[in-house]
């Protein structure tokens, strides 16, 4: 496909699809016709999520054909787009909040930048990418309560999911404590690393910013700990429960998560700013949580023998290819 068709959002792309459907052109493009990208995307076992990236970029792209790209004389390069539907997501990992027993045990297997980012994401909440790319110049203090300056970050629309507005992040106790001992580090990015050879200074070696917290320390770390199926996203998934087993109100959590909710307020004022504060305060430290962890642990064994049916069912189903794949071309014969 060529440049506007290749066009991504968060590094979503059509190659995928040009692989397997490229033979065809925009007027073409119909649910019946990309049947043979979605069973050959099953086959090489992708999660259906991962599909519908794909298909969704697929279906913005025939959107645009049929309503803002024109020719020259104004016309629309498709009369109509078609209905692109999008998979039912059956087979997704369900949540896997730790607990802060497992979360000592992790943190005490890890590198220490490694430790200092996990740690400041159950203590806010973060998505990975946004952990990653926290920059000094985002950051503004506040006194929220008497004598108590708190960072609170301005994250640009640009690193926010579906770029819709910027959001706010704010530090309690903890993540604030990680903040200052990352201060002065590396004039752009809060949290970075280095490798230091034996014999020398790590002090005298170069800052390096970390760009995923889901790596090769980590993979080794979870082993170590004994909770490798633990994901990255799985800490957000233990700040929602955190928040929920203290008592924290729906929106506050919506707002400390960066749940859509059309209700939100996009101007955030000093007592809302508290508010966020006192809620992350109240999960800063070890509560009273096993018994419902106990319970949840059991819904989700649950969920994955679920999950793990619906996905050997979608294993064997007949692919719905009726050519080889060689037999297709690349997307160039898009109008795209």
């Amino acid at each position: 496909m060529a440049s506007r068709g290749t066009a991504s959002g968060g590094g979503v792309d059509v190659k995928p699809a040009t692989a397997v459907i490229g033979s065809l052109t925009l007027d073409e493009i119909n649910n019946e016709t990309i049947k043979p990208f979605i069973a050959v995307r099953l086959k090489q076992r992708k999660k259906k999520k991962t599909i519908n990236y794909t298909l969704g970029l697929i279906r913005t792209i025939c959107n645009l054909a049929a309503d803002e790209w024109r020719f020259e004389n104004g016309l629309t390069w498709l009369k109509k787009a078609p209905k692109i539907t999008l998979l039912d997501e059956d087979d997704k990992s369900p949540p896997r909040p730790i607990t802060w027993n497992e979360q000592d045990k992790l943190l005490q297997q890890l590198p220490e930048h490694l430790r200092n980012m996990v740690l400041f994401d159950l203590n806010t909440g973060l998505r990975e990418d946004v952990v990653c790319s926290l920059r000094w110049d985002w950051e503004l203090k506040i006194n929220l309560h008497p004598d108590l300056p708190v960072s609170v970050f301005i994250v640009p629309r640009v690193n926010v999911k579906r770029r819709k507005s910027e959001r706010i992040v704010v530090c309690n106790s903890v993540a604030q404590s990680i903040v200052e001992s990352q201060r002065g580090l590396h004039k752009e990015s809060v949290f970075i690393y280095w490798r230091p050879r034996q014999g020398e200074d790590k002090a005298g070696l170069d800052h390096r910013p970390v760009n995923f917290i889901n790596n090769t320390a980590w993979q080794k770390g979870l082993k170590r700990a004994g909770i490798d199926d633990l994901h990255v996203h799985d800490l957000r998934h233990t700040v929602g429960m955190r928040l929920r087993l203290t008592g924290v109100g729906e929106r506050t959590q919506d707002v400390i998560l960066w749940h859509s909710n059309k209700s939100m307020n996009s101007h955030y004022a000093i007592a809302q700013l508290r508010e966020i504060y006192d809620a992350l305060e109240g999960i800063a430290r070890p509560g009273h949580e096993e018994e419902t962890l106990n319970l949840h642990a059991m819904i989700r064994q649950a969920q994955i023998r679920a999950v793990g049916k619906v996905t050997e069912k979608s294993r064997k189903s007949p692919a719905a290819i009726k050519k080889p794949l060689k037999d297709f071309g690349s997307l160039n014969d898009l109008s795209i």
